[in-house]
């Protein structure tokens, strides 16, 4: 069976550990091949790129965007890639091709930047345009690192393997996304060598103007429909599990096991990807199903999730959520039995390019859970002004998700546990499917309430 499997940055920083226990293992011959590996940057390097996932510290790109000396940062950057690579040395990476790789790769994003700060200054572009394209030239750079380091490293351990570098830094054809993988991966014959493919894919439509920090994951669906793998893999650091283990604590967390795109889906909305959502669609039509491993225990089978698993016993598979959303509540006297009054309310969250998680109504007040942000900010100022009474609060949502959980007793057994535990649900909400009850509680309270749910729900289904 044809595989195609990701690895994620944390894990590709202990390439060590996806050497032994990943890419090699117990396999012997051809047991290598018929494998296709899509790479993250090292652990932080996107990171000192862009900007911070998590904080926002700006990196790189803000240089650019700001006119300064981005050419020494670039440099000051390169030696840090070289330090990363002086620690695979006792592994087999060439340290002298390594390091060629990555300066000229460099200085080729220095010339094209350059190039672009030219064109910015005649004045006669679109500004956005431009630093997109500075953006998607800077994010190359991590995967093309780490995809050329994994190969030589390959290589040097008598493993037959092939760089596919997506990356178009060595060509000009205005190729779509899925032009060049099927390009570069045409008449390969994946039973004799073992593909490592750069997480970025350069195409005229620009997979960050669509996907921006989910790329690598887009490319790694793509690469997976197109040549028709039996199974999509995704290697973290730890396994999809029943709760956070940094919340409840290893032993308490459970691995899921088994699961479904509909859960998947709901994992995204609430940002705890198990994969990107638009990278998921595609393999979820292509009939192909996700497998979620953990590095560092090989030999466990992970979590597949499939498109019409339904778990044969009722029980609740994954607790999770998140303490930076933002409740707005719309209130209106004059709200009760008027025909599209959340449309107006809808009108505006269009315009603000904000999405809600939550939505919750009574005769004449409507509660919507957005991520606390600047969009959802300028958005309550506007609704503020409009409307006749705005209330916004910052909360924390937890939600307890299952494929079946559509039975009495589970939404009786949630409130049950929040309870115990003196914590009083805000607002809350379920669809018809019922596959995901939403709990609004306040931030103070979240981690204990995660917790708790898992205590009663998980732990004991």
């Amino acid at each position: 069976m044809l595989t195609v499997e990701k690895i994620g940055g944390t894990s590709m920083s202990q390439f060590q550990d996806v050497l032994q226990n990943i890419i090699i293992g117990n396999r012997r011959g051809d047991e290598l091949y018929n494998r296709i590996f899509v790479v993250s940057a090292y652990n932080n390097v996107t990171n000192w790129l862009l900007e911070h996932k998590k904080t926002g510290e700006p990196g790189i790109y803000n240089k650019f965007l700001n006119g300064e000396d981005y050419s020494s940062a670039l440099d000051s950057f390169c030696q840090r890639l070289l330090l990363i690579n002086d620690g695979f040395a006792d592994y087999g990476l060439d340290l002298k091709e390594a390091r060629d790789f990555i300066r000229f790769r460099i200085d080729q994003a220095k010339t094209l930047l350059y190039s672009l700060g030219k064109v910015l200054a005649s004045g006669y572009v679109n500004r956005t345009d431009i630093h997109l394209a500075a953006r998607e030239i800077l994010a190359s750079l991590g995967e093309a690192h780490s995809g050329w380091n994994s190969v030589n490293i390959l290589n040097n351990n008598g493993i037959n393997a092939r760089f596919i570098d997506l990356c178009g830094f060595n060509d000009n054809e205005p190729l779509t996304i899925d032009e060049r993988i099927r390009k570069e991966f045409k008449e390969i014959d994946f039973s004799k060598v073992l593909c490592v493919a750069t997480g970025y894919t350069k195409g005229t439509e620009g997979i960050m103007r669509a996907f921006d920090r989910g790329y690598s994951e887009v490319t790694f669906s793509k690469i997976a429909v197109e040549v028709k793998a039996g199974e999509a893999v995704i290697h973290k650091e730890y396994h999809l599990s029943s709760a956070d283990p940094k919340i409840v604590g290893v032993e308490n967390s459970i691995p899921v096991g088994h699961t479904n795109y509909i859960i998947a889906d709901q994992l995204a909305d609430i940002g705890m990807e198990a994969i990107h959502p638009k990278a998921a669609k595609p393999l979820e039509l292509a009939g192909i199903d996700i497998r979620i491993k953990n590095t560092f225990e090989p030999e466990h089978p992970g979590t597949l999730i499939s498109h019409d698993y339904v778990s044969p016993e009722p029980r609740v598979e994954i607790v999770s959520g998140s303490r930076k959303v933002i409740a707005i509540e719309v209130h209106d006297p004059m709200m009760v039995g008027e025909v599209g009054f959340d449309g107006r309310i809808m009108h505006y969250f269009m315009k603000y390019n904000v999405s809600y998680i939550l939505k919750s109504t009574n005769a004449n007040s409507i509660t919507m859970v957005v991520w606390d942000n600047e969009k959802s900010k300028e958005l309550i100022k506007v609704l503020s002004e409009v409307f006749c009474q705005v209330t916004a609060e910052p909360m924390a949502i937890v939600c307890v998700m299952g494929t079946n959980i559509a039975i009495p007793g589970f939404l009786y057994r949630a409130s049950q546990a929040l309870f115990e535990r003196n914590i009083n649900i805000e607002s809350f909400a379920q669809s018809l499917m019922q596959v995901n009850m939403q709990f609004v509680i306040k931030r103070e309270h979240y981690e204990e309430a995660v917790i708790a749910l898992n205590e009663k729900l998980c732990r004991l289904s």
